[in-house]
């Protein structure tokens, strides 16, 4: 970005930015807000451990503490987790199977301005409506129902709208992965990253509706009058959980597979080995996904369901342990027997796989109803959750960022940094976590916002909290790291890491707009790797002859279609407490709509980049 700063000035480039249908672009835009969200989710997590780290602490207001509990695990769930994994989707995947965009770049476009207006949405409860959300990240229903501020409202309308940029994305990557993979490309031939985005894709059209019913039907209870989850008036709170759950379940496996393929690609590239049992890492990513949806009533053990589904639910949860079994195997074999170097996206990669072992296991501990009834709202479900979200995304997110970062902008990161950061932060997550399971254990309930001293939970908290300061100077570190290599960082090369066995290495750090000048043909797994390896210098062998490329044209309306939905939540939020509130929410409406139709109206059939212009380019 300062590269293009420089040749156009800031107001050119926001503009550029605002409008822009480049794949590339929009994953740049994806990681600065995903990046925002994760500072700004883990400020709330120091103050959530300030506030335990000594007994009878008033740090925080009682109720200010919910809001900031509430608000830390909405926003790095959806708001952190979830677009950061979207940047390197959109920056890896097209170029991965050898396209030159997503099947569909407005729609692109779309999913990130209506995740982008959702999340703000949701943050601007700090500053208006009486407070955050206050009832959960999970915002059961028993309790949503009878907050008194807007608090709630900001979560359904700001996560509808979010949410409907995320179906959008999955959407677009399904279709762009079914139909847009270049020649040879067959499904057998795909990187796993490709696979775990194509499998989480799929999880995301199923799982989204979901919890899209469930906002709505908080909605018309919250603003309308409805009574779906009062139970005084015929309605039903445990609903709220299933459809959250039958979401919200699924969710973790959109979130954990593309962290797996993020380390299906790291691992064999700093082994200098192919990875070990391709087919059967494949067969696992599908099956995981098909598991993910007969889990759900798992976090419902103590509901009263009764001893049949508690049995059922118990089993499946037992068995999708076994394809995540077989991942970790396979990544073991992978470096077995190999020339490992310890870049820092590997010492992430290596130190994943003990770290993901513990959540697992501790999975597998909860998947037994009986168990469960102890372990339920402890901490030890905490350290569980932790293990699983921290020690497989976010580590995965570090090594993807950090591995992929000169093929997105140019430039490496430092590596003695990226390093300092990785053990900052391993060091600091063991800490904060580990010692949460036997806090668990102990008795300490989750969501409580002080204990008392003498219950020998004092030392326990206090090393937790010490933990988390590790974590938080780790991620200023990483910041450091990127101001300073944006500025003055080595230029990358296309294979910037020298050891590259997939397409998006074969071309340029950063790729050119149209991602390749021709159709690359694929020869077999790895294929950038076996040309490397027949001696072609190119690094592609081309499927079709030099000629024009079609290229889409940039569009405003993606921002305005979200800016009117923005807008018009704002209205319904306030329609109970100002007259001017509906007619607010339907000028919103009315602004998306008329953008909808001039989208439907306009006969955009984008431009052409020139074979001479081609030409002229690689004569330079």
């Amino acid at each position: 970005m300062s590269t293009l700063t420089q040749k156009r000035g800031i107001g050119a480039t926001i503009w550029d930015y605002l409008t822009t249908v480049d794949h590339k672009k929009i994953a740049i835009l994806y990681l600065i807000a995903g990046g925002f969200f994760f500072i700004l989710g883990g400020i709330e997590a120091l103050f959530i451990r300030i506030q335990l780290a000594i007994p009878e602490n008033n740090f925080v207001a009682m109720g200010t503490y919910n809001e900031i509990l509430t608000m830390h695990g909405t926003t790095m769930i959806f708001l952190a987790a979830m677009p950061l994994l979207f940047a390197l989707m959109n920056a890896v995947v097209p170029l991965q199977i050898g396209a030159r965009d997503v099947a569909f770049p407005f729609l692109n476009a779309l999913g990130f301005w209506l995740f982008a207006f959702g999340g703000l949405f949701l943050n601007l409860s700090w500053f208006i409506g009486g407070g955050a959300p206050d009832a959960g990240w999970t915002s059961y229903a028993s309790l949503s129902l009878a907050s008194p501020t807007h608090g709630i409202d900001f979560y359904a309308l700001g996560l509808q709208i979010s949410g409907a940029g995320t179906l959008i994305a999955g959407i677009n990557f399904l279709v762009t992965i079914i139909n847009m993979r270049a020649p040879g490309m067959t499904y057998m031939r795909m990187p796993l990253f490709t696979w775990t985005t194509f499998v989480a894709s799929a999880l995301i059209l199923f799982a989204f509706p979901a919890l899209t019913v469930g906002l709505f039907l908080m909605i018309f209870d919250r603003l309308f009058g409805g009574n779906f989850f009062d139970p005084t008036m015929g309605g039903n709170t445990i609903i709220w959980e299933h459809l959250f759950w039958i979401f919200g379940h699924p969710e973790v496996y959109i979130l954990i597979l593309p962290a797996f393929g993020v380390f299906s690609e790291i691992l064999p590239t700093f082994a200098r080995k192919r990875l070990f049992g391709y087919s059967s890492m494949v067969f696992a990513t599908v099956l995981i996904g098909f598991l993910g949806f007969m889990v759900w009533a798992h976090h419902m053990f103590t509901t009263g369901l009764g001893p049949i589904a508690n049995a059922i639910f118990a089993v499946a949860t037992m068995a999708i342990a076994v394809p995540t079994g077989i991942k970790i195997f396979n990544w073991l074999f992978t470096l077995w027997g190999g020339s490992i170097e310890f870049t820092s996206p590997m010492l992430y990669s290596v130190a994943f796989i003990p770290s993901f072992v513990i959540g697992g296991v501790t999975g597998v501990m909860l998947a037994a109803a009986p168990a469960d009834y102890q372990f339920h709202d402890t901490y030890f479900v905490v350290a569980h959750f932790h293990y699983v979200i921290v020690g497989g995304v976010v580590y995965a997110l570090f090594a993807g960022v950090t591995f992929w970062w000169p093929k997105m902008f140019g430039r490496m990161l430092n590596e003695t940094l990226s390093k300092i950061t990785f053990w900052l932060f391993f060091i600091g997550f063991h800490l904060t976590f580990f010692i949460q399971h036997f806090l668990g254990l102990m008795g300490m309930p989750r969501r409580v916002a002080t204990f008392l001293p003498g219950q020998g939970l004092d030392l326990g908290n206090a090393i937790s909290s010490a933990g988390a300061i590790f974590m938080a100077l780790a991620t200023i570190v990483l910041i450091i790291n990127v101001i300073k290599t944006s500025i003055n960082g080595p230029k990358a090369e296309g294979d910037a890491w020298g050891e590259g066995r997939t397409l998006e290495w074969a071309i340029s750090s950063p790729p050119p707009e149209y991602n390749f000048k021709q159709t690359p043909l694929v020869r077999g797994l790895d294929t950038f790797w076996l040309e490397k390896r027949a001696g072609n210098k190119e690094g592609i062998t081309p499927a079709e002859p030099l000629g024009d490329i079609h290229m889409p044209n940039s569009s405003i309306i993606p921002f305005i279609i979200s800016l009117g939905l923005f807008v018009s939540a704002f209205g319904f939020l306030f329609r109970n407490d100002h007259g001017w509130g509906d007619l607010v929410g339907i000028i919103g409406l009315v602004i998306t709509f008329i953008s909808m139709f001039f989208r439907s109206w306009i006969d955009d059939h984008g431009y052409h980049i020139h074979k001479e212009d081609l030409l002229d380019e690689e004569a330079k």
